[in-house]
């Protein structure tokens, strides 16, 4: 495993009464949030992706991380690290899906839903076999 295929970033989990847990990366600027433990701190990672991926594509640098011990916490948050696995998060945004808008002729259409075809496999399947 290379050094930068997982990077980890501190989190400062804030807790308050009646609310999501509000997760906020002070390195970053951005935040997310939970109605518990283990879907804020999946919120977190996934957003933690997306950022990095974003910094990467654009050619810009990555913030170094702050030391967790450098967090100035109020007595309702927690600090902790957040770590993500970039090939993941990579080969995701690589193959998502998109939509595209198709025009077909009307007959071809009506034949392909008698044949009870799946339009998206088709489609990938002939721009597979061109490119």
């Amino acid at each position: 495993m290379k050094k930068n295929d997982v990077l980890v970033y501190p989190a400062i989990f804030t807790y308050e009464d009646g609310q999501e847990i509000a997760v906020n990366f002070p390195d970053l600027d951005v935040a997310t949030s939970g109605e518990n433990d283990a879907e804020a701190l999946f919120s977190a990672r996934e957003l933690l992706g997306c950022v990095l991926f974003g910094l990467e594509e654009d050619g810009e640098p990555l913030p170094p991380p702050s030391a967790l011990s450098s967090l100035q916490l109020a007595p309702n948050e927690r600090g902790a690290l957040v770590d993500v696995y970039m090939p993941a998060v990579r080969m995701a945004q690589n193959n998502r899906s998109v939509n595209r808008t198709v025009t077909l002729p009307a007959w071809l259409n009506a034949a392909a839903q008698a044949k009870r075809l799946n339009f998206s496999q088709v489609l990938q399947e002939a721009l597979m076999s061109k490119v």
